[in-house]
């Protein structure tokens, strides 16, 4: 099983997604396991505040070490294994294996492969789903966030060459892409394997379901064939590479 605790100031803003579809087919099997909690609750002062103004001046504000070391440390005093996620512009850029890697209990030696980093702890071989990883995401807002919290970071992860308001999206993009792949999820027993980006930068071939003409637009015959060698042949020919 894998657990996500997420560190946010907007739970609104992530749980009803993770009570629908295969999100909640997941928790519903006993796959997968969604926790929140609020940062406001380990704010400072009267006003449980959780933010300030950059040392050096410039706009926005950035938040504090001390709530967001609060929140994580009492997690982990639950579950010290549990790895800390930090959704920021610096992180390495998420991809399909880093999400097949994180569903297999395998994301540590992926991840410090990249980095050139021998992992801390031996890795649980990707066929036993029968242990339980726990994953807690913080995320930012505001402007940014204090540098020194990376120091309790595990794993920095960018969802690409943009900004977001806060790290509420990147974490919905990272539970869904770990918690579909698996096993038991998804539907059909290999649809995750021939999906695009199932093997490296492959783009899956195109496909299409009733009618067989739709305002003019037909169905290939190939596909209504039968053949299924010739279908498989079509499907290869299709597929493609991204760019």
């Amino acid at each position: 099983m894998i657990k996500f605790t997420i560190i946010t100031l907007f739970r609104e803003a992530i749980e009803p997604y993770l009570k629908t579809s295969m999100m909640w087919k997941a928790v519903d099997k006993g796959l997968a396991e969604f926790d929140f909690v609020n940062l406001r609750d380990f704010g400072l002062g009267p006003h449980k505040s959780v933010d300030d103004t950059p040392y050096g001046g410039g706009d926005g504000m950035l938040l504090r070490c001390e709530p967001v070391f609060a929140a994580i440390e009492s997690i982990k005093a639950k579950d010290p294994e549990a790895k800390v996620i930090l959704p920021t512009p610096v992180g390495e850029i998420w991809q399909q294996k880093m999400a097949k890697a994180m569903a297999s209990g395998e994301f540590e030696k992926i991840y410090y492969q990249n980095h050139s980093i021998e992992p801390a702890q031996a890795l649980v071989s990707s066929s036993n789903f029968s242990n339980s990883f726990h994953y807690i995401i913080l995320c930012p807002h505001y402007e940014g966030y204090d540098e020194r919290i990376l120091s309790i970071v595990d794993y920095k992860i960018s969802l690409g060459k943009y900004v977001l308001t806060g790290g509420e999206l990147p974490a919905l993009i990272i539970i869904d892409s770990v918690v579909r792949l698996i096993p038991g999820v998804l539907g059909g027993e290999k649809s995750a394997e021939i999906e695009s980006f199932s093997e490296g930068d492959n783009l899956e071939y195109p496909q299409y379901t009733r009618p067989e003409e739709f305002r003019g637009m037909k169905v290939p015959e190939i596909l209504l064939s039968g053949n299924h060698g010739e279908i498989a042949k079509w499907r290869e020919e299709h597929s493609g590479t991204a760019e």
